[in-house]
C-alpha cells in the first residue's frame, strides 16, 4: 500500500491541513529521500522525508502508512524522527528562548508617554 505526500503529511499531523501540505510539497518545503518532489509522490515504509517548517528542519523515516487522520497518539507511530534532528531542534528552541530572555532584561518596548516625550524636548532643546 502507498499513500500520497500530501496526504501522509496531513495524517501524520504535520500539517494542520491536507491544503496547507500540499502548498509545502510545492513550494519545495518537503524533500523524500533527498529528492524534491511533487504532493502526488507515493510515500512507502523507509522513505526518508525532510520537512521544513518555519525555522525547524525535521528528518524522519516513513514507518507506517495512514490516508486518514487520527489522533495524535497514533500519528506519532507513522514515523520515527532521526536523532540528529532532534538535537538541531533543541539547539534552535534553546537559541530562541535565550534571544527572549535577553529582551525581556531591557523591558518591554514601548512608545514614549507624555512626561517622556517631554524629558526628550527638554533635552533636545538644551543642545540647539
Amino acid at each position: 500500500m502507498a499513500v500520497r505526500l500530501d496526504k501522509w503529511l496531513w495524517a501524520a499531523r504535520f500539517f494542520k491541513t491536507r491544503s496547507i501540505a500540499t502548498q509545502a510539497v510545492s513550494g519545495g518545503k518537503v524533500h523524500c529521500n533527498g529528492k524534491r518532489v511533487k504532493p502526488a509522490k507515493e510515500v512507502s515504509v523507509g522513505d526518508e522525508l525532510r520537512i521544513h517548517k518555519g525555522p525547524y528542519e525535521f528528518i524522519i523515516i516513513v514507518m507506517g502508512l495512514n490516508d486518514k487522520r487520527r489522533p495524535a497518539k497514533e500519528a506519532i507511530l507513522l514515523y520515527e524522527e532521526t536523532a540528529d534532528s532532534i538535537a538541531a531542534r533543541e539547539k534552535i528552541r534553546e537559541g530562541k528562548q535565550l534571544l527572549r530572555l535577553g529582551a525581556e532584561q531591557f523591558g518591554p518596548v514601548k512608545k514614549p508617554g507624555k512626561r517622556d516625550r517631554r524629558l526628550i524636548r527638554s533635552f533636545t532643546r538644551q543642545d540647539s
